[in-house]
């Protein structure tokens, strides 16, 4: 029998901000930011609320592709009910590999008000989730401080987990400052010509490492309750890449020497050749296999000779 943790002594961080009414001036203000669009680290400056769309496609209304408990998160995150996704439509990366791309580069799924997305967060607490996690939110933050305001007024109190792909605004992270107590961003790339050539995002290791920083400066390292359950801090994810083309060594460097050497780290093994690089193999021949045991390895050992010493496999 699983342990019940509905009456934990827990709080999420956006609690603290309703009654003051915080939490809503926040939502006002990144919603400002739609006007001319900076919400993500692209800073399109088209203006959202006139329905002009920039590389995210996205309008004033996010758009979610679909939403439930999953169960293929890391463990402090799943747990025993399972981590509260909502898929967000659209992604402000562009990667060649992407292995959920009829979410990532499509319309797929439905536009929906403040409202609607605060419903959903509630739907998935009331489904006893152990979190709300935002997966693919970096351009859509205005929308989801709206919603978070409203479900909190409801009763919303689960921990929110931002999971990102690491390509964020700094001004839309300091606005999420109090509110968001689990960020998860990817560290994709060391190299800022890599990132490029299989995102196509402009000084992707610059703009991560500073987002990172900023992350890790709100939460702080990952704390696991009792029940091996996250409530607040950093975890990051990396996946490993053929042919070494993440930069593995430099980026365990950085976070063991820059951020902290308790950083938990999931170093993921899953790639294979997806979307484009599926499609196309001779465009990207670098890219054209998976990820080899031996060059997982060599990763995993390569964290752990930088310092880092909670390293998830997986």
């Amino acid at each position: 029998m699983q342990p019940d943790t509905t009456g934990q002594a827990f709080e999420s961080a956006y609690l603290s901000l309703l009654p003051s009414g915080e939490l809503q001036q926040r939502a006002s203000l990144a919603h400002e930011h739609l006007e001319k669009c900076d919400v993500c680290a692209w800073e399109c400056r088209v203006n959202r609320l006139a329905g002009v769309l920039g590389v995210c496609r996205t309008g004033e209304q996010a758009r979610v592709s679909s939403y439930g408990p999953h169960h293929g998160e890391e463990d402090p995150l799943r747990g025993w009910r399972g981590s509260g996704t909502i898929f967000f439509t659209r992604c402000n990366l562009r990667c060649q590999y992407c292995q959920n791309e009829d979410i990532s580069q499509t319309d797929a799924g439905d536009l929906i008000e403040p409202a609607e997305l605060a419903e959903i967060m509630l739907r998935l607490q009331s489904m006893g989730c152990h979190n709300i996690n935002l997966v693919s939110p970096s351009h859509v933050v205005p929308q989801i401080l709206a919603a978070v305001g409203i479900a909190a007024q409801a009763g919303l109190r689960l921990p929110l987990v931002y999971n990102t792909g690491g390509y964020d605004s700094l001004c839309m992270l300091q606005l999420l400052d109090g509110v968001v107590d689990i960020y998860m961003p990817d560290m994709k790339y060391a190299s800022p010509q890599i990132g490029l050539h299989y995102s196509k995002v402009r000084k992707y290791p610059e703009i991560n490492q500073a987002a990172v920083g900023e992350m890790h400066r709100q939460v702080g390292d990952l704390v696991i309750d009792e029940h091996g359950l996250a409530q607040r801090g950093l975890l990051v994810r990396h996946l490993i890449l053929p042919n070494g083309l993440a930069g593995t060594a430099e980026i365990v460097r950085f976070l063991a020497e820059k951020i902290s050497k308790n950083t938990y780290l999931n170093l993921m093994s899953q790639y294979h050749p997806a979307y484009n690089v599926r499609q196309f193999p001779n465009q990207f021949p670098k890219l054209s296999r998976p990820t080899h045991p031996q060059e997982y390895e060599a990763a995993v050992q390569l964290a752990l000779e930088a310092g880092l010493t909670r390293l998830d496999h997986g």
